[in-house]
């Protein structure tokens, strides 16, 4: 289940980034779940990974891999198994599997960044990854991104991805990101596992800059669930293969490049909400007018995270009260709550203190009947707004992760 029609992917190829997908079988016989990539030599490298501090064994040797290697040059991404919560053993599977790829590949071991994503305390099936290896690399391809963002997916039921191709002084060049997540989504750094390249050249630390910048405003305003995941990791390549050179002294195409891997970017993430786990409501939550944006988040996540908000939207029942108190229990200091408003699409719920005077009945189940709802909150006490988005909370929910192991 999915909240609004899928859509039809097309994932323009980056020049200088290769994929490969094959089959290891790890937690169901036939199915892809090994992904490689390739990053040309000479590629600047950011990462953001999950702040966990029961982080995966793959989070911890990648991590290490990043602080003597600052050019990496394959990624190792297997699915049906987190290999977190499994100790020294699992840094040591973690490490012969980047082992055989940079042998295989003729690289040093610290230039392979392993990742991981699925059931968390099972140690890692090294030697059916170790076997379904050559079958990836043999199947690098530029034009692959479709069918990696198949071969991440866990409990997922759709693919993510999203494609933007800009031109500068004649010559084109690319953004191109996938990513997947379903449950245990609250990322507190980027997703379950996200990756966006690029064919422009950026420098090492202008793109760390930027995806540190454009992570904060879409992964990490997404919260399926408010389980922070130990495997999260979110990765930004640049190629430089386009000939097209990002900086500082060119304002107006770094412009252009922030917006459009900010749309990349927020589409892969929003992608995530509108495949949480049973899901059949898509929500934003915008919070105006407050003094900081830690207090604008702590609303809007105390209403993401309301089981009661949560059940009430799967109901689609206008339970306006829920909302109301959440906005009262979030910690504000000094709330004026006779200032506050509330609205539900374009309906307004509350206002000075209690129910909107102009409110039925029947305007919130206009609003809540829809799959996309959007709720506002003005705390009108300062000049800033941040939004995040959620889902609702379903039987299925509950269904898929009570028999996520079986």
């Amino acid at each position: 289940m999915a909240v609004g029609a899928e859509k039809s992917l097309k994932l323009n190829p980056v020049k200088g980034f290769r994929l490969g997908i094959a089959s290891a079988g790890i937690k169901k016989p036939g199915r892809r779940d090994l992904v490689v990539m390739q990053i040309a030599e000479g590629s600047s490298v950011a990462s953001v990974f999950t702040r966990n501090q029961f982080c995966a064994a793959p989070v911890v040797l990648a991590k290490q891999h990043l602080a003597t290697q600052s050019q990496p040059r394959y990624f190792l991404v297997n699915t049906g198994n987190a290999n977190a919560g499994t100790g020294q053993q699992g840094l040591q599977d973690a490490k012969r599997c980047c082992e055989a790829l940079a042998a295989k590949t003729q690289i040093s071991v610290e230039s392979v960044l392993p990742y991981s994503t699925g059931v968390i305390g099972e140690p890692l099936p090294v030697e059916k990854i170790l076997a379904a290896l050559d079958d990836a690399i043999e199947d690098l391809d530029e034009n692959h991104w479709l069918e990696a963002s198949y071969g991440i997916m866990t409990t997922d039921t759709r693919p993510k991805g999203h494609s933007v191709v800009l031109e500068h002084q004649g010559k084109p060049f690319t953004i191109t990101g996938i990513s997947k997540g379903s449950g245990m989504i609250m990322p507190n750094m980027a997703t379950m596992l996200g990756y966006v390249a690029t064919d422009a050249q950026v420098d090492p630390a202008l793109l760390q800059t930027l995806l540190s910048q454009v992570n904060e405003q879409s992964f990490n305003r997404i919260t399926v669930d408010g389980d922070t995941s130990t495997n999260d990791a979110c990765m930004l390549v640049a190629t430089g293969q386009s000939g097209v050179s990002i900086n500082p002294d060119d304002s107006e195409l770094l412009d252009r490049f922030v917006s459009a891997l900010r749309e990349v970017m927020l589409e892969i993430a929003q992608a995530i909400v509108k495949d949480g786990e049973g899901a059949t409501k898509f929500v934003e939550i915008r919070v105006d007018h407050a003094t900081t944006s830690q207090e604008a988040l702590d609303v809007a996540y105390t209403i993401a995270h309301s089981p009661l908000v949560k059940t009430a939207l799967f109901a689609s029942d206008p339970n306006w009260g829920r909302i109301l108190a959440c906005v009262g229990r979030a910690g504000v200091a000094n709330l004026d709550v006779n200032a506050v408003t509330i609205w539900l699409g374009d309906v307004m719920i509350v206002e000075q203190g209690g129910r909107a005077s102009s409110y039925t009945e029947e305007q919130g189940q206009a609003v809540m009947d829809q799959e996309e709802i959007r709720i506002v909150v003005s705390l009108n006490r300062g000049q800033v707004s941040e939004t995040v988005w959620t889902t609702d909370l379903s039987h299925d929910y509950v269904k898929i992760n009570a028999e996520y192991r079986s």
